[in-house]
């Protein structure tokens, strides 16, 4: 943690004031502010806000800064996961190495915290969860990272990946995953029986992915509303994707966004401009909370991707058909304090108390920075300058 001040800035595209910073807390707001022995930034008249929040990747997938991965066929999901369980080591994807050089580049990119799921099974055990804990530690001064333990392959069709689960969550790991309990187990009942008896076990959040879309999406989503009301575990489980929610039949996603709201279930999205997704908008007006993130980086599954939260904000206005102000600044939101609100982060905002995590935008005002393509000209984490006009002060391996 350091002291800092930082002249000449303005949150959230308001008036121009300076930050002090002690102990890596903001200490306090004000205009000529004074404070003898303390480094000294100028913000040059930039906005500034709380770290942004990327709260669904995978940091154990990404191909970044190795020779190109040459995708060569169409595949299913299915068969994207099993190419990818058995393929990453004769690849050379060392989760270590590629965690470090995404991590370091969502810093860069103005992030404060990480949650990324983090693939367990029968073929890898904890290998692949314990390269991430080595960055997480590697980095603490630069990024928080959380570890959710993610069972890609599947639960009851790969047996002893319980048992693997029940092992990452009393071993570093914040946050219990799950995938699609009919799309990839074909048993939601097994699935999800074993994910919330775990969480009970452990006292952890869940947060599950699911693709399955329309009515089948629906139907596993129902499944876990009654796990949710029996167990008591309104506001631990979040949805990652919910394509099921860009379903067109409105009335009856809106019979499940009520349920969603009433049950305090956390909706992650990815805007994924390849399939149907949540509106942000309706959801926002339903109380909802949504964090966003960028999902995989550059990996064996795709090409796309940015390590970029400001990116994916953007992708989110496009994807929601975003032009109003107000509109472009809760994409904004969502890929921020919806972040925080979603993955519980305490101390988190610009307030006098806080941390003092924040990043500096482009732009006169916060809809202008979202569309304006241009690096982060400060990055301050706990107090701490981490980046310069989107270069990390760490070196990326």
């Amino acid at each position: 943690m350091s002291n800092l001040l930082i002249r000449n800035v303005r949150p959230n595209a308001g008036e121009a004031t300076d930050i002090l910073v002690r102990d890596g807390k903001i200490a306090a707001f004000g205009k000529g502010l004074a404070a003898d022995g303390v480094a000294v930034e100028d913000g040059n008249g930039h906005i500034v806000i709380s770290g942004l929040i990327e709260a669904h990747t995978h940091l154990d997938k990404s191909v970044w800064g190795m020779p190109w991965h040459v995708n060569a066929k169409t595949a299913t999901l299915r068969e994207r996961i099993d190419f990818e369980r058995e393929k990453r080591l004769e690849i050379g994807i060392d989760p270590h190495r590629q965690s470090m050089r995404q991590a370091i580049m969502l810093a860069a990119n103005g992030a404060s915290h990480i949650r990324s799921h983090v693939d367990i099974d029968t073929t890898h055990g904890l290998r692949l969860m314990e390269g991430i804990i080595e960055t997480r530690q590697v980095l603490k001064d630069v990024i928080d990272i959380e570890v959710v333990a993610f069972p890609q392959s599947g639960l009851v069709t790969r047996p002893g990946t319980v048992e693997l689960l029940d092992k990452a969550l009393s071993n570093g790991a914040e946050v219990l995953g799950g995938i699609d309990p009919c799309g990839i187990d074909r048993d939601p009942k097994g699935h999800l029986d074993a994910i919330f008896g775990l969480t009970e076990k452990h006292g952890k959040p869940i947060d599950i992915h699911l693709h399955e879309q329309g009515e089948l999406g629906a139907f596993s989503m129902e499944m876990m509303f009654e796990r949710i009301r029996a167990l008591g575990m309104q506001g631990k489980v979040a949805i990652s994707h919910a394509f099921a929610l860009g379903a067109p039949d409105y009335l009856r996603v809106g019979g499940l966004i009520e349920q969603i709201a009433e049950l305090d279930i956390r909706i992650v999205t990815t805007g994924s401009p390849s399939s149907t997704v949540p509106s942000i908008l309706r959801l926002k007006d339903a109380g909802v909370k949504v964090a966003a993130g960028c999902d995989g980086i550059r990996d064996t599954w795709g090409p796309w991707g940015q390590p970029d939260m400001m990116d994916r904000a953007r992708i989110l206005g496009m994807k929601n058909g975003l032009r109003r102000d107000v509109d472009l600044e809760h994409a904004l939101y969502v890929c921020s304090k919806g972040g925080a609100d979603v993955m519980d982060i305490k101390g988190y905002g610009l307030d006098v108390g806080c941390d003092a995590d924040f990043t500096l935008l482009t732009g006169e005002t916060l809809a202008h920075a979202v569309v304006d393509v241009a690096p982060r000209p400060l990055v301050v984490k706990r107090g701490r300058v981490v980046a310069r006009n989107g270069v990390a002060e760490v070196a990326i391996p």
